[in-house]
């Protein structure tokens, strides 16, 4: 009762922009409050463990979410308003690192910071390993918090790095991040194997062994297919939207949707406007090769931001709505059905939010323009945790029998 409480008196206290006449501010009402708080939200991807480096040096101390932190998209209050119930915490470190030779050892220092704030809020946040944890974790009213490795680069190519990271909780690992790997082509970079080597053939059954989810955002569409064929359990997209409807790279094309609805997977959606929004993902298709020159420019990773940030002034784009985000929960239902999509939200990790959806308190924002839409309560509660449990439980269950 004190959570739907408080999501009444921030919802109503909320008063977000006017925007475009066909597009009208969703309003969040009494009996989509109760849908929203009779689930909760799993969430495929939060980059709250790197902004917090970024921004406080990885110090609580600097920037105690406890008592919020408005420069942040996610702290415990807000986390508290939007119900989230179970949250993948990104371990994401720039690609630049491998070619440092320290991609893995910074990996290990952003589990470190995600094991940290379990530590120092331990009445809010619990490590979950399996889906039963999940369930347990926030039935006790507690956030469920699991790991994602964002990026293959993170294991240097070694095997024995990856199964590092599985004995410390790794939940899931992104094959690829911007750039194309040894083993792996990216979505955002050259394709230099049509896909996925030998070697990451074997990373994928590895995974599959080990009970590790494989995620396939960032991955280029012929990456997406092998890993298909190739996985025995159901792969995840942790944060990527429908290409259909936007057309960026970093989307899902209809045919992968499909292969993901036979696979038994989740296509969680991103809710990055420059990802959602048709024209801005138009203007930022090329956006991972303007990164690339801007690392190349300025190598120190504080001088990165400041230029990635002044272009993204200098080159504005249309943030979009809830609207646009429901549009591809919508696209995913109608090319793959209800029981493949998920919400992935990147939320940390994003430059620009669409209207209504600006931190980790709006998800009911959501579920109202999904009542709006014709969506049942128990559909909405599949889409917000039920699939990507699904896809864990059938996961852990590959695992078990591969070990026999």
């Amino acid at each position: 009762m004190v959570r739907l409480w408080l999501l009444t008196i921030v919802l109503l206290s909320f008063s977000p922009p006017a925007i475009a006449a066909d597009k009208p501010l969703v309003v969040v009402s009494e009996a989509a409050r109760k849908v929203h708080a009779a689930g909760f939200v799993f969430d495929g991807h939060n980059d709250l463990p790197w902004e917090l480096r970024e921004s406080a040096g990885g110090s609580f101390d600097k920037a105690d979410i406890a008592i919020g932190v408005p420069k942040f998209h996610t702290d415990i209050p807000r986390l508290r308003t939007g119900n989230v119930g179970a949250q993948f915490w990104a371990a994401y470190v720039p690609v630049e690192t491998s070619k440092e030779l320290r991609a893995f050892t910074m990996t290990l220092e952003q589990i470190e910071i995600i094991r940290a704030m379990v530590r120092r809020y331990p009445d809010v946040f619990e490590f979950a390993k399996t889906a039963d944890d999940v369930v347990r974790i926030q039935k006790s009213g507690k956030i469920a918090s699991l790991i994602g490795v964002e990026g293959g680069h993170s294991i240097e190519d070694s095997i024995d790095k990856l199964r590092r990271l599985r004995e410390l909780g790794v939940g899931y690992m992104t094959l690829t991040h911007s750039d194309t790997l040894s083993w792996a082509d990216s979505a955002t970079d050259e394709a230099k194997h049509m896909g996925l080597t030998k070697f990451g053939k074997e990373i994928v059954l590895e995974m599959n062994r080990l009970g590790m989810l494989v995620d396939l955002s960032h991955v280029s569409p012929d990456t997406m297919r092998d890993a298909l064929e190739t996985t025995k359990a159901p792969i995840i997209f942790s944060h990527s939207s429908a290409r259909a409807i936007a057309d960026h790279p970093r989307n899902v094309p209809d045919d992968i949707l499909k292969l993901t609805q036979k696979n038994g997977g989740v296509v969680m959606v991103n809710f990055y406007s420059g990802f959602i929004h048709p024209e801005s993902a138009k203007r930022r298709a090329n956006m991972f090769q303007v990164n690339r020159e801007l690392h190349a420019k300025f190598p120190k990773e504080a001088d990165y931001q400041k230029a990635r940030k002044r272009f993204d002034s200098e080159n504005p784009i249309e943030a979009g709505t809830v609207q646009d985000v429901v549009d591809h929960i919508d696209h995913i239902v109608g090319v793959a059905g209800i029981d493949y999509v998920g919400l992935g939200s990147d939320f940390d990790g994003i430059t620009k939010t669409p209207r209504q959806l600006d931190d980790v308190s709006m998800y009911p924002f959501i579920t109202q323009e999904m009542l709006n839409r014709g969506y049942k309560p128990e559909q909405i509660h599949k889409m917000m945790s039920g699939n990507i449990l699904r896809v864990m439980r059938r996961a852990e269950e590959v695992a078990r029998q591969l070990a026999q």
